[in-house]
């Protein structure tokens, strides 16, 4: 069943459609929790708090095309809300690797995840949803509602001071 169907249907209140749509993109729902939440059951549990308000909200959303950022963004924003609740302090103990690991070696996310700790938090946002997500521009830009030339402004930045401590220059 194509996508717009089925988000016409969750929107008139058919759970099973929403779960339909949930499934199709898991893995990324996933990933995306898991790079704010540094473990799978916190992860899990941003998840649930994010179909919670997709099926009370779901009649509210305007523009269906729009379903996959919105749903991301919020998301982010319940990842960003359990992380503040709990004032969540991660050790390198606790951090493992997701299912369907993005990096090659662990060693290296393990270093790189270090000096990408020291940038400030909107910096390690935008670096994590590119290159961890894979998410272009635009739905970093919708995901965390921040217009797209702050996107790259933010991204720029953040790369420069994460070259700069890895000991190298940024090249853009």
């Amino acid at each position: 069943m194509e996508t717009i169907e089925l988000i016409k249907k969750a929107k008139s209140g058919d759970k099973e459609a929403l779960l339909s749509l949930i499934m199709t993109q898991q893995a990324d729902f996933y990933k995306l929790a898991y790079v704010y939440m540094k473990n799978e059951q916190d992860a899990m549990d941003a998840l649930q708090d994010m179909i919670v308000v997709l099926y009370d909200n779901i009649s509210k959303l305007k523009k269906n095309e729009s379903f996959y950022s919105w749903s991301k963004t919020i998301l982010v924003n319940s990842c960003k809300a359990k992380l503040k609740k709990n004032n969540k302090v991660i050790s390198f103990e606790e951090i493992k690797e997701p299912d369907g690991d993005y990096s090659e070696n662990p060693e290296d996310k393990i270093v790189l995840d270090k000096y990408l700790s020291t940038l400030s938090m909107k910096h390690q946002e935008v670096i994590k949803l590119r290159y961890y997500m894979d998410l272009d521009y635009e739905i970093i830009s919708q995901v965390l509602k921040i217009p797209l030339g702050t996107v790259k402004s933010r991204l720029n930045a953040g790369m420069k001071k994460l070259k700069e401590a890895l000991g190298g220059e940024y090249y853009e």
